[in-house]
């Protein structure tokens, strides 16, 4: 009686609690060890060491303090994208404030002024993303250009050092050093960041609220959770961790360059979906977010640490052994670990949700297979677009001009007339001439080739952040086969316009058929794109074209006199030719081709029908996966057309070809009248919108005559801020004034305080 008693009151094994830790992070650490193990196979110089898992542990600690902030703001089904920038521009305030060289501030200041900057970028995430309704995506990543803008700008392009005089601070600086037990503090704070934030995200209200407002936010808001309070806090925590680990490193290096925490971001974003996070939200843990960590950077080490390697090398008579490494070549690591990013994305909703392996446990040892879990949609997708009061206007116009200016587009036609006039006004005796209005649409014609890819896939009601880079990848392409393999410069054309389609059909294979996020699919592609680019090229420039090729970037008459059929100087014909240039008459060519098909054929009423209601359009017998998947390819397609243009153009290829170009597409479309929800955009004004890029680049780079005889140009560093400055202010207009209608609310809320007429507050 007495056994079976203590039988049945036996305490039950105990289990580490799953809010903490799980299955998942266990596999990781098994997978880290095995990791290891084959690094010090592959290397054993570096990690049979000792200090070599210290050394890991301090690399991790930055990114490991960033992923914990990450954490919170991927379970809310959100993303931050300026986390690398934030970093960056955090050290860089510290580091002006602190230097001898710049205002030369005291320690506390220092660190007041950057702390009050990493705040105000997670309050102007939170507020625009929660109370505007600016797309988590897009505000994110213009703040990451205008945080790299301003990087760039306050630090000129230079280095920023102060190690002397960071002897006065002993107590911050000793942060970036290694304490008496042999390891780096920085590894103490990256555990203390972790530890608090696994106990607050599992044990607080804070993570209960996040959980629930990542899994269901509707169900979050009717159980009284303050759903907009929640997702702002997480962008506010995601950026003190940038402001923190930016201290971080400052603390170590004392100083910085203007390259300070670019791509940053791609490593903290794949640390928290390797380490569990789903990106469809409500699902996550903080220690898996920091074994991520942990595992990213590892596998960084591993890629770039290279294998030793004995040479013989022949000087003279004499053969000698040379000691080297064998490395991968430059862009490698980035191509990786943006595979890897993709690849972590798609184990949530292919291989968790479908219950893979415990399927196939089941199955072996013939047991009932459990069920799948429901995937349904993609949790991150913004409202599509509504009625709006501009298709209402657009109707009711009366009259050319009525109609003119009813129409999305007219806004950014009329701000590319009154840029061009500004121009002109400033300097007439440069602006008006006709050679600069064709210079100036030479440098509009690589954004105008992005931009028209771009109006499909944004009418689609999708993103495509690859852009930049699948340009760089094509002009890759095309001058690594002229110039290394020998190919006729139309047979690497047709390859390198190949590449650049195949970028765009695993956008499109990523998104439609596995049902990933688009801004997902392309951000992987963003990174892989651009290292596979810099690893064919290894990293190098290249030059010394055909000239066959080159004419692609030059002026008409140029390839008029190639062929022998040039004009006789005097003629007008021949001025006209001396000024158009062919990159200029291909563009226009393709984007009369392309505007005809999205305004006058069904495929185009197809693409706004997918982008303006995708469900409504599927019972229609629309084939919207086709017509996704059709416009990535062909958004791809002009990027790769603007590459080979590109080389052409500068007779070079340069590894940074494209940089930052993905928003200035995306920026031309939203301004010339594309709605980022989808179902609106045209291609006259996507290139209107492309004009008005152009055209500002050109008035910040305008040399100004001042009062004084001296002369004014804007640094160039500070162009994407502008940009970025616009982007935001086109979104937020198009969802509040084109979509909102909030003139016609205030309008109409104006006209009910008079006492006027429902009709007449509508006229």
């Amino acid at each position: 009686m007495q056994s079976m008693t203590s039988t049945t009151l036996a305490p039950p094994r105990r289990r580490l609690p799953l809010e903490l830790i799980g299955g998942w992070e266990v596999g990781l650490l098994v997978f880290m060890v095995l990791l290891y193990i084959a690094g010090v196979f592959i290397n054993p110089k570096f990690f049979g060491q000792t200090d070599a898992i210290s050394a890991i542990l301090r690399d991790t600690a930055r990114y490991g303090v960033m992923a914990a902030g990450m954490t919170f703001v991927i379970i809310n089904k959100d993303l931050d994208l300026s986390v690398g920038s934030t970093f960056g521009l955090v050290a860089t305030v510290f580091s002006l404030a602190f230097s001898t060289s710049y205002y030369d501030l005291g320690i506390v200041p220092s660190l007041v002024a950057a702390i009050l900057v990493g705040l105000a970028v997670g309050l102007l995430n939170g507020f625009f993303v929660t109370v505007l309704r600016v797309p988590s995506f897009i505000m994110t990543l213009t703040m990451l250009f205008i945080g790299r803008g301003f990087v760039l700008g306050l630090t000129g392009g230079k280095t920023v050092s102060y190690s002397e005089k960071a002897l006065i601070a002993p107590w911050f600086f000793q942060i970036g050093e290694t304490n008496a037990f042999g390891f780096n503090n920085q590894i103490l704070i990256f555990a203390l960041v972790t530890l608090v934030g696994m106990y607050v995200l599992a044990k607080t209200r804070w993570g209960y609220e996040t959980y629930a407002t990542g899994g269901n936010e509707m169900a979050a808001i009717y159980a009284g959770i303050p759903t907009r309070r929640v997702r702002m806090r997480a962008y506010v925590l995601s950026s003190l961790a940038a402001t923190l680990a930016g201290l971080m490193a400052v603390a170590q290096d004392k100083g910085i360059t203007s390259q300070y925490g670019q791509g940053a971001e791609l490593i903290v974003i794949a640390a928290v979906i390797v380490g569990g996070a789903s990106i469809l939200g409500g699902r996550g843990r903080l220690l898996g977010g920091a074994l991520g960590a942990i595992l990213v950077t590892l596998i960084d080490k591993v890629l770039r640490e290279g294998i030793p390697m004995t040479r013989t090398v022949k000087v003279g008579q004499v053969e000698m052994q040379v000691q080297g490494m064998a490395q991968l070549p430059p862009g490698a690591v980035p191509a990786f670990l943006g595979l890897i990013l993709l690849i972590s994305v798609l184990i949530e909703p292919w291989i968790i949700r479908r219950n893979v392996f415990p399927r196939l446990w089941a199955r072996v040892r013939g047991r009932p297979l459990p069920p799948i879990i429901e995937i349904g949609g993609v949790a991150i997708e913004g409202a599509q677009t509504k009625g709006s009061s501009a298709s209402d206007r657009s109707m009711r116009a009366r009259g050319p001009i009525g109609h003119f200016l009813a129409r999305r587009d007219a806004a950014a036609i009329l701000l590319a007339v009154v840029l061009w006039c500004a121009g002109l006004y400033l300097r007439p005796d440069f602006w008006g001439s006709l050679d600069n209005t064709f210079n100036l649409m030479l440098s509009f014609t690589e954004v105008g080739l992005l931009s028209i890819g771009m109006t499909y896939v944004i009418a689609n009601g999708d993103i495509d952040l690859s852009v930049g880079s699948v340009l760089a990848l094509s002009a890759a392409t095309c001058a690594f086969l002229m110039k290394q393999m020998g190919f006729d410069p139309w047979q690497a054309v047709f390859i390198a316009l190949i590449a650049g389609a195949a970028a765009g059909g695993v956008n499109a294979l990523l998104t439609v058929s596995f049902g990933l996020p688009a801004f997902v699919a392309t951000l992987g592609m963003f990174y892989m794109a651009r290292g596979i680019g810099a690893w064919l090229t290894a990293g190098r420039q290249l030059s010394s074209f055909p000239e066959a090729y080159n004419l692609l970037g030059r002026k008409l008459i140029d390839a008029l006199a190639y062929f022998g059929v040039a004009p006789g100087k005097g003629t007008l014909f021949y001025d006209i030719a001396a000024a158009l240039s062919v990159q200029t008459i291909f563009m226009v060519v393709v984007a009369i081709l392309a505007g005809i098909v999205l305004a006058k054929t069904p495929f185009g009423q197809m693409v706004y029908a997918t982008g303006g209601n995708r469900r409504a359009a599927d019972y229609a017998g629309i084939n919207t996966a086709r017509v996704r998947a059709i416009s990535l390819v062909f958004s791809a397609l002009c990027a790769a057309c603007a590459g080979v243009v590109y080389v052409a153009f500068l007779r070079s290829f340069n590894p940074s070809a494209g940089q930052l170009r993905e928003l200035d597409a995306i920026a031309a479309v939203i301004i010339g009248g594309g709605s980022i929800f989808g179902g609106y955009g045209t291609v006259l004004g996507a290139l209107a919108g492309a004009a008005v890029i152009a055209l500002i680049r050109a008035l910040l780079s305008l040399q100004l005559i001042l009062g004084n005889g001296q002369s004014f140009v804007m640094p160039q560093h500070w162009v994407n801020v502008f940009i970025g400055l616009i982007l935001v202010v086109a979104v937020v207009g198009d969802i509040w004034f084109r979509q909102g209608d909030l003139a016609g609310s205030i309008r109409r809320r104006f006209s009910r305080k008079s006492g006027a007429a429902p009709e007449t507050a509508h006229i």
